[in-house]
């Protein structure tokens, strides 16, 4: 195995934390990646990983070389397609996870546009909830939603994701609008989550700060979509994006509650690992989803304008 092939393999043990799952990863024998990985520390005179029975993790050498790995064979990568677009469209395989709802209602129609643009680059889109490390997991682009806590991670934001308290108009007209965040308690609301332990939402107030308000939860899942549903089935509030809601408020399916204290807004972030050369095929992507979602989201747009509570 040559040498670059060999640091291929090598990040892949890294990365996946097992020869094996390195070795059906790239379509090699376990043997074939351990060898290659023994060649490269007898090249370097480096023990370059600690094996256990249960998982392989690189030694402080081991780790230094696998982000120079990372920057060289992204640098071919990148290398690669800039010569390949000098006579032709940009081609390989791009892979792109998202969260769920997000990926369902707004990635499907940008996604079918992008390869429209670019017909020769592959695109494996991978729709979840669960955060995907891109570096840990081979991912190419990672869209997520919310406060990014991995500071390892280049982010670059595509759009603000602004949430709203919403019931239907029939709910309402039946218990009564809340005037107050403390008035929640008092409603059946249906919250985001996997248990309805989650006894409290954080509101904004009109001078800016933050409310826990207390809450009686009658309903959880985690998916959007779903809460969207059953509030527009008159089952109780609930707290979403707009760009899950946004068709159900224009349309008058449903209301929006305590317009003077929504949930804290997120933002929607393109996440992608550190190397120091972005590959041109994620570098295509991220700047058309940030040229599609450039100024007031469509999610936020009705008759023309942007929708304010």
């Amino acid at each position: 195995m040559d040498k670059l092939d060999a640091m291929q393999a090598f990040t892949k043990v890294v990365t996946t934390g097992s020869f094996a799952e390195a070795g059906r990863t790239l379509g090699l024998t376990r043997s074939a990646i351990s060898k290659a990985v023994a060649e490269l520390e007898h090249l370097l005179g480096a023990r370059l990983l600690d094996r256990t029975t249960r998982r392989v993790s690189p030694t402080h050498a081991g780790r230094a070389y696998y982000e120079r790995c990372l920057d060289i064979l992204a640098a071919i990568d990148e290398t690669e397609l800039q010569v390949a677009q000098l006579h032709d469209q940009p081609r390989g395989t791009l892979k792109l996870n998202a969260p769920m709802s997000f990926g369902t209602l707004h990635l499907g129609d940008a996604i079918a546009d992008f390869a429209r643009l670019w017909p020769d680059l592959k695109v494996e889109m991978v729709l979840s909830d669960r955060f995907v490390n891109p570096l840990e997991e081979g991912v190419d682009v990672t869209i997520r939603i919310g406060q990014l806590e991995d500071s390892s991670l280049i982010a670059r934001r595509l759009a603000p994701c602004r949430r709203l308290l919403v019931a239907a108009p029939d709910y309402l007209a039946a218990h009564g609008a809340p005037e107050t965040p403390d008035d929640l308690v008092r409603h059946r609301c249906l919250v985001y989550g996997h248990s309805t332990n989650l006894q409290k939402w954080t509101l904004t107030s009109p001078g800016g700060g933050t409310i826990r308000a207390d809450l009686n939860a009658a309903m959880c899942c985690n998916n959007g979509e779903v809460l969207r549903a059953a509030a527009v089935a008159g089952n109780g509030i609930t707290a979403l994006p707009s760009f899950i809601t946004g068709p159900d408020i224009a349309a008058g399916r449903l209301a929006v509650v305590l317009p003077d204290h929504p949930p804290t807004a997120l933002d929607i972030f393109a996440l992608y690992a550190p190397n120091r050369y972005l590959a041109a095929k994620s570098r295509l992507l991220i700047d058309f989803l940030v040229a599609r979602f450039a100024g007031v989201p469509v999610w936020d747009r009705f008759d023309g304008g942007e929708y304010s509570p």
